[in-house]
């Protein structure tokens, strides 16, 4: 694994996060939780920025919101009690399997 891909996979991790604190901010406003959110998204997008220094644009772009919207749709069933259908799980995964063909095509 190279340095940008390293770099894109904490830039998922931190927009999962980001965007899930999103959710606890509207069942638990808090200013400590909003300048949380915002440091999640400024290092979310640096690192992000970064990452496309060895990975294509396209290609890192792709792989951050999909593995970002699973992590998201699944933190979302898992700490929020969202639905979780057949329809809804098999559809992340074609997001899933996307992401992964691009790693797998991509340099």
């Amino acid at each position: 694994m190279t340095i940008g891909w390293l770099l894109l996979a904490v830039a998922v991790v931190l927009e999962i996060a980001w965007a899930l604190s999103l959710k606890f901010i509207q069942q638990r406003p808090d200013p400590l939780l909003v300048v949380g959110s915002v440091l999640l998204a400024l290092v979310n997008m640096a690192l992000l920025s970064l990452s496309m220094r060895g990975i294509p644009a396209g290609t890192a772009y792709a792989v951050w919101t999909g593995l970002g919207a699973v992590g998201v749709a699944v933190g979302g069933i898992l700490l929020f009690g969202e639905p979780a259908g057949f329809g809804r799980l098999f559809f992340l995964g074609v997001v899933l399997a996307g992401v992964v063909g691009l790693k797998l095509v991509g340099p």
